[in-house]
């Protein structure tokens, strides 16, 4: 990118990579703001809001945005929201499924500036643009801060950088094609330089956290199909509840925005829901498949999907990480990384006990990779609404990554063992294809 261009064809003077970075960032900035304004206006023109004054509408927007970003809000009560409910809390409880357009916008951006810089000077461009962001971040905290809503402004700069600075990351990681690229250092041959025992180890427990990688995207996408059910199934309650609301077509469109932006947290409320956890909507509530105890609930109409009543076979839903873990187990033999076992059997000479104890080990790995994860996702998915009851959704990251340690584990020592044997099917269908063809 230049600064600019005459009709001569000299290109001019190139644009410093601090400001490229700068403008990318104000450019994504700009639009995720346009983006969370867009369902309010539309909102207003409906006379959807009591007090519809600029200034109200400007604030909300700019605490939207903020909130988006992972910025918690502290709600007063002084405040009208929080004066029916008595006291005051924070609102935490962060719509993950539009935390994505920021993260999007900073992988676009982290393409573009990694095509623009060489190795060595990407940081100018990335120093640049989180600059900018910080200071975008920090200026709309001080600008809508009111009476009702405190900020604080040290999380207003600070917090957005975090999902806009892995964005940017993961998108120059992208371009770039390999670490080594991107950071000018080569981890091959640095790798290269230790001792076979020490790779040996390495790949090993590499292969393991990848494993725990797939477990826990696979439990995550065996979640999110069995909250498609549950939906499906309970869909005349949720229509009677938007029913019930009588929001109007602009109303309810922003309803529906609002809670597709919660679909990723409920997604994982789901996970933890199948792992036997469960989740909480309130204090001291319990939501799971073992037992389900909550409180009233506020009208917004996905709530009415949460089974209730009797769950006479709901236990079964407690396979989904035990499948996700089979998976994990089959994955690992396919990749052929086991040395912790090859090093065993030159060890031992039994094999029954060799087998055994790598098998046991490496569904412990496998199991605490998974369970981090998803206890990392239970963290971030869960929050706080800063009313009432409601001061405590979602589920408990520690007790959600225990259970679903444990159950992938399971899963694996079932997956590593059945591997052999499927791939054996695989083989021998693939055979008597090959005959069929010839």
């Amino acid at each position: 990118m230049k600064l600019r261009a005459d009709q001569t064809g000299d290109r001019g003077l190139p644009m410093p990579l601090w400001l490229q970075g700068a403008l990318e960032t104000a450019q994504a900035a700009v639009i995720s703001a346009l983006v969370v304004v867009a369902p309010i206006v539309a909102v207003w023109a409906t006379a959807g809001f009591q007090n519809g004054q600029f200034e109200v509408l400007a604030r909300l927007a700019g605490q939207s945005w903020l909130l988006v970003h992972g910025v918690p809000l502290g709600l007063s009560g002084a405040g009208p929201a929080t004066a029916s409910h008595g006291g005051s809390g924070v609102l935490s409880l962060i719509p993950l499924g539009l935390t994505l357009i920021p993260f999007l916008l900073a992988w676009r951006a982290g393409r573009r500036l990694a095509r623009a810089s060489y190795t060595d000077q990407l940081w100018q461009a990335l120093l640049g643009s989180w600059a900018v962001y910080a200071a975008f971040g920090v200026a709309t905290g001080f600008v809508c801060r009111t009476a009702d809503v405190a900020i604080n402004l040290w999380y207003a700069m600070l917090v957005p950088l975090i999902p806009y600075g892995l964005g940017m990351v993961v998108g120059a990681r992208r371009e770039a094609g390999s670490w080594s690229r991107l950071i000018g250092v080569d981890a091959v041959d640095w790798i290269s330089r230790t001792s076979q025992h020490s790779r040996w180890a390495g790949s090993y427990l590499a292969s393991a956290v990848k494993a725990g990688f797939v477990a826990a995207v696979s439990a995550l996408t065996l979640a999110a199909a069995l909250l498609a059910v549950d939906l499906f199934i309970h869909w005349n309650l949720v229509v009677s509840v938007y029913e019930a609301l009588g929001a109007g077509p602009v109303g309810g469109a922003a309803l529906t925005i609002a809670q597709l932006g919660f679909l990723p947290n409920l997604v994982v409320f789901a996970l933890a829901w199948t792992s036997g956890a469960g989740f909480a909507m309130g204090a001291g509530s319990q939501v799971g498949p073992l037992a389900t105890a909550v409180g009233p609930l506020p009208s917004i109409p996905v709530l009415a999907a949460i089974p209730s009543g009797p769950l006479g076979y709901a236990f079964v839903a407690l396979i989904v990480p035990v499948l996700a873990g089979v998976m994990a187990g089959w994955w690992f033999l396919r990749e052929g990384e086991n040395h912790f076992d090859e090093w065993l059997a030159i060890k031992v000479h039994a094999r029954w006990f060799t087998a055994t104890l790598s098998t046991l080990v490496l569904a412990a790995l496998v199991g605490v990779a998974a369970g981090l994860l998803t206890a990392c996702l239970a963290w971030i998915a869960r929050g706080s609404a800063g009313l009432g009851r409601l001061t405590d959704i979602g589920p408990d990251p520690l007790w959600t990554g225990l259970w679903v340690a444990a159950e992938v584990g399971v899963g694996v020592m079932i997956g590593y063992a059945a591997g052999p044997w499927l791939e054996r099917e695989k083989t021998a269908g693939s055979e008597r294809h090959g005959e069929l063809v010839h």
